[in-house]
C-alpha cells in the first residue's frame, strides 16, 4: 500500500509570497490523516512549516506519519524553502520520536503555567514599576534588532528577519505602551532598575496571558532577579484577570528552562527545525 498527500483545500496565497494548503494522507484511496503545509515568512516562503499532523488511530505505528511528513519535505522544497519547522504536542510521545528519526533539532519549547488566585510576593527590596516612555524608546530599539537577530538563527535573512521584526511589533504595540491590554514593567532592585518584562494577551479572551520578553540587565546577572521579574509578570498577568500564563525558550538557554521549570511552567510543545538539502 502506498502513503501519498492529496490536496483538501485550495493553495492559500498572502502578497509577500508567502502560501500555505491543506492535505490529507491517505493509503491509496483511503483517507488515514491530515496535515497543513505553509510557507509564510514576510519576504517569502523559504521557511517552511508542517502543522498539525495527525494519523487516525487505526493507522498509527505503521510509519503514514514518517511518510506524510516526507512528503510535505518535497512540498516545501518545491515551494523554495530552505528550511522546515515543526511543533509537537509534549504529550505526543510518538510525535517526539518521530521528529528525532527524520533528523530535527529541538530549537525551544513552549511552556505555560496555572496562575495562583493571589499574586505571588516579589524578593525583599525589589519592585516593580510601569516602563517609562524613555526608557519604551530605548527598549524598542533594541527589541526589534534582536528579534530580528532571533529569527535570523532560525533559519530567515537578514532582511526577512528585519521584515518581521518590523511587522510583528507594529502590529503587537500599535500603540506603544498605549496599546490596550498590554504590560511593560520595569523591575527595581534597591532603587535601581535592573530588568524588564513584556506581557500580552495570548489570543482571544480568556486564552491567557504571554510573555513576550523578559530580560535581566547583564550587569545584574546571577542575583536571582530573573525569579522577580517572571513573579512580576504573574502578578501583573493575575492583575488583568488571566489566569495562564504562557511563554517561549530558546533550547540553548538552559538557565532560563531551568528557571522556569522551578515556578511550575510546564512545557506544552517541543519546537523542531531542520535544513532542506
Amino acid at each position: 500500500m502506498t502513503t501519498t498527500l492529496r490536496p483538501s483545500g485550495p493553495l492559500q496565497q498572502s502578497g509577500g509570497g508567502g502560501r500555505s494548503r491543506p492535505y490529507e494522507v491517505r493509503v491509496n484511496s483511503r483517507r488515514v490523516g491530515t496535515l497543513l503545509i505553509a510557507a509564510d515568512t514576510p519576504s517569502g516562503p523559504t521557511v517552511g512549516e508542517i502543522r498539525d499532523l495527525a494519523v487516525d488511530e487505526p493507522d498509527r505505528r505503521r510509519g503514514r506519519a514518517t511518510v506524510a511528513a516526507l512528503a510535505a519535505e518535497e512540498v516545501l522544497r518545491g515551494w523554495g524553502c530552505r528550511r522546515v519547522r515543526i511543533s509537537v504536542p509534549a504529550d505526543s510521545p510518538g510525535g517526539l520520536r518521530l521528529a528525532a528519526a527524520l533528523g530535527y533539532a529541538e530549537t525551544g519549547r513552549n511552556m505555560a503555567k496555572e496562575l495562583p488566585q493571589d499574586p505571588p510576593a516579589l524578593s525583599e527590596g525589589v519592585r516593580g514599576r510601569p516602563m517609562t516612555g524613555a526608557e519604551y524608546a530605548a527598549w524598542d530599539v533594541r527589541a526589534r534588532e534582536l528579534y530580528a537577530a532571533s529569527w535570523t538563527a532560525r533559519g530567515l535573512r537578514p532582511e526577512e528577519a528585519r521584515a518581521k521584526a518590523e511587522a510583528d511589533h507594529d502590529a503587537q504595540l500599535p500603540r506603544g505602551l498605549e496599546t490596550p491590554g498590554v504590560t511593560l514593567a520595569v523591575l527595581e532592585a534597591a532603587g535601581t532598575p535592573v530588568g524588564h518584562v513584556w506581557l500580552a494577551q495570548a489570543g482571544e479572551e480568556g486564552a491567557g496571558a504571554y510573555v513576550y520578553d523578559v530580560e535581566v540587565a547583564e550587569e545584574h546577572r546571577g542575583r536571582g532577579h530573573g525569579r522577580d521579574l517572571m513573579l512580576l509578570a504573574e502578578r501583573a498577568a493575575i492583575a488583568r484577570g488571566h489566569r495562564r500564563l504562557a511563554l517561549h525558550v530558546f533550547a540553548d538557554n538552559t538557565p532560563a528552562l531551568r528557571l522556569y521549570e522551578s515556578l511550575g511552567y510546564r512545557t506544552t510543545h517541543v519546537n523542531y527545525a531542520k535544513e532542506l538539502l
